[in-house]
């Protein structure tokens, strides 16, 4: 059950969906890239939904690109093999070999 958050302004990310439950998080930032953090803090995520003004690549920076968070210890970081941010949420992860691993 992904939920779309809704656009802030910022020049990092261009869209952002989030999976509290499953601790999920698919991110197309705006250079392009789409990738999907997986073991993201589910106390963040929430933290994320609740203050609509929280700036999402502030988020991005705090929870899913420092070497000591959750995601980056007990997680993975997926390339996802879509064209454009409005192609979010995949939910189809039938097919590995449609993933390129970024975290080794």
């Amino acid at each position: 059950m992904f939920i779309n958050i809704p656009c802030r302004t910022s020049d990092c990310v261009e869209r952002m969906v989030v999976d509290p439950v499953r601790a999920i998080v698919q991110v197309a930032y705006a250079k392009g890239n789409i990738y999907e953090y997986t073991h993201v803090s589910r106390r963040a995520i929430l933290n994320l939904i609740m203050n609509p003004n929280m700036s999402l690549g502030f988020w991005v920076n705090e929870n899913l690109l420092p070497f000591d968070c959750k995601t980056r210890v007990f997680g993975e970081c997926t390339v996802l093999k879509a064209l454009y941010a409005s192609d979010l949420p995949i939910t189809d992860n039938s097919d590995p070999a449609g993933y390129v691993y970024c975290n080794g």
